[in-house]
C-alpha cells in the first residue's frame, strides 16, 4: 500500500490479510500533558535533553533507542478515541528508572521535586532494595528504584535476562 493514496481518517481492516504480531519492543512512549511547554521545562530541569526534531505541540526526549514524547492530552485522547469524561485517579502504569546505587534514589527524587514534580513516596527500604516514587506535573508516576540484582551493558541499557550474582542475595535475584 502506498501511504499517499490513503485519505486521512480512512480505516484499514486486516480481514483480507494475515494477522501478525508486533516485534517485542516499544519505540515511543506517548505522554498526554496539559502543556507541552511546561512539561518540556520539567524534563529539561531533570537534566534530560530535548530532541531538536520536535515542535511546539510535540516534544521528544531520546531515551537510548526509544523516545519519551510529550503531546497535548486532548490531542492524544482524541487520536486514541479515549473517553476523558471520567479519568481514573490511578491508571495502573508507572515508569521506572533503575538507579545505580542506594544513594542515587533519594538524590534523583530530590531533583524531580526541585524540577516541579511531587514526591509520592520517599526513598524507602523495601524487601529487595530502595525505592521511591514521584509524579511529574501532569501526574505521570515514576519509580526510582535500586536493586542489587539488575545488570546493565556498557551503554547503560538494562540486560533483561541477566542478573548479577556479585552483590545480590539469592532472594534479590529471584525478585528481579
Amino acid at each position: 500500500m502506498d501511504l499517499d493514496t490513503i485519505p486521512v481518517g480512512a480505516t484499514l481492516r486486516s480481514a483480507a490479510l494475515e494477522a501478525i504480531p508486533p516485534s517485542q519492543r516499544l519505540h515511543l512512549i506517548l505522554l498526554g500533558v496539559h502543556s507541552v511547554e511546561a512539561s518540556t521545562r520539567f524534563y529539561e530541569a531533570l537534566g534530560w535533553t530535548k530532541s531538536k526534531t520536535g515542535h511546539g505541540g510535540f516534544a521528544k526526549f531520546d531515551l537510548g533507542g526509544y523516545a519519551l514524547c510529550l503531546l497535548p492530552i486532548d490531542d492524544l485522547a482524541r487520536d486514541a478515541l479515549a473517553d476523558t469524561t471520567n479519568p481514573p485517579s490511578f491508571a495502573g502504569v508507572a515508569f521506572v528508572y533503575l538507579a545505580k546505587s542506594v544513594e542515587e534514589v533519594p538524590r534523583i527524587l530530590a531533583k524531580a521535586e526541585k524540577a516541579g514534580g511531587s514526591i509520592v513516596k520517599p526513598a524507602t527500604r523495601t524487601p529487595w532494595g530502595i525505592a521511591g516514587y514521584f509524579k511529574d506535573p501532569d501526574g505521570h508516576l515514576f519509580e526510582v528504584d535500586y536493586e542489587a540484582c539488575w545488570v546493565f551493558d556498557a551503554a547503560g541499557r538494562l540486560v533483561v535476562d541477566e542478573l548479577t550474582t556479585r552483590k545480590a542475595t539469592r532472594e534479590d535475584r529471584t525478585r528481579c
